[in-house]
């Protein structure tokens, strides 16, 4: 019987998973395994939700957002109880290893399984970019461009209003969605968790520009960083500016993944088997320098992440003559 890897996609979808599940079923065949598909991740998991993926399974899912092994959160799986009956459910099903494609929390129930003898690769998949051993996760890139597309709607209808628009963003603790968006899309504010803000400031120089001619300000925030309502409510009564609150929320999450994320969830997919083919886990795939890397999950875990400041301060050189 050919040996057998587990897949199973947790937390939090992002575009870019299904890309990562095809690699991980190809690279496998191409290395003589067979792949059982974990649905609804660590749940799925211990309720024993596995069945066989084959290549034909994964045919045109290369450019589908979400995820074909659905997901989810489970509080279950850190109880010692719930990590035994997924235990159980492994060898039942004769698995020899599991590729989990996630993000931090996802990532810590890898760990748990490395540590109970499950031979265990982690595939970095959240549109957060908040894993600190990685340049980028799976779905950051498909996020950014997804931002920056609503931004411009946006912007055209602040632009026929005279309107302030502050557009709330994802990204947890993390402001790389607002701040890489922020950037390419041409906000005149950005506020991020990662950089103390002065409202007062923002307003006077939104109001300092509509005198100058500049009618319309795009403020992007990240959630971490605060509210967009609350933002949009004190420039109101504050500045007496019509300012508008947009929550883009789950859009962020869907849609046709880009091509970097899709080749990015390719090669990270190759590289987790190749890995698990030698044996090896308690590994976590990523790209840094834009070359696939992996390291020792416990290590990137414990890893802070390294904000870009180099790039605000890019941004607020640029924006000073906004």
């Amino acid at each position: 019987m050919k040996k057998r890897i587990g897949i199973l996609t947790s937390g939090g979808d992002t575009p870019g998973m299904n890309a990562g599940i095809r690699s991980v079923v190809m690279a496998a065949d191409a290395a003589g395994f067979s792949v059982m598909g974990i649905t609804k991740g660590y749940a799925g998991l211990i309720e024993g939700r596995v069945d066989r993926i084959k290549t034909e399974d994964v045919a045109g899912i290369v450019e589908k957002g979400g995820t074909i092994l659905k997901t989810a959160r489970c509080e279950e799986f850190k109880t010692t109880e719930g990590q035994q009956k997924a235990l159980q459910v492994i060898k039942a099903f004769d698995i020899s290893g599991i590729v989990v494609i996630g993000g931090d929390g996802s990532f810590q129930g890898a760990k748990v399984l490395s540590h109970l003898g499950v031979p265990t690769i982690g595939i970095p998949g959240t549109i957060d970019n908040d894993l600190a051993y990685t340049d980028f996760t799976i779905g950051f890139d498909t996020a950014v461009n997804g931002v920056i597309g609503e931004m411009s709607r946006i912007r055209d209808t602040m632009n026929s209003h005279e309107r302030v628009g502050v557009i709330e963003v994802m990204g947890n603790k993390c402001g790389d969605i607002a701040l890489y968006a922020g950037i390419a899309g041409g906000a005149e504010h950005i506020i991020i968790p990662e950089v103390e803000f002065d409202i007062d400031s923002i307003c006077d120089k939104i109001v300092s520009n509509r005198i100058k001619g500049n009618m319309t300000s795009i403020v992007l925030i990240a959630e971490g960083a605060g509210k967009g309502e609350a933002v949009a409510n004190y420039m109101r009564a504050k500045a007496k500016l019509d300012a508008k609150a947009i929550v883009l929320g789950y859009i962020q999450r869907g849609g046709t993944p880009s091509a970097a994320d899709r080749m990015r969830a390719t090669s990270m997919g190759v590289r987790a088997v190749q890995l698990l083919e030698k044996g090896i886990g308690n590994r976590v795939v990523g790209i840094r320098d834009n070359k696939i890397i992996d390291e020792d999950i416990d290590e990137a875990l414990s890893k802070e992440l390294i904000f870009r400041k180099d790039l605000y301060d890019e941004f607020k050189i640029m924006s000073e003559n906004m």
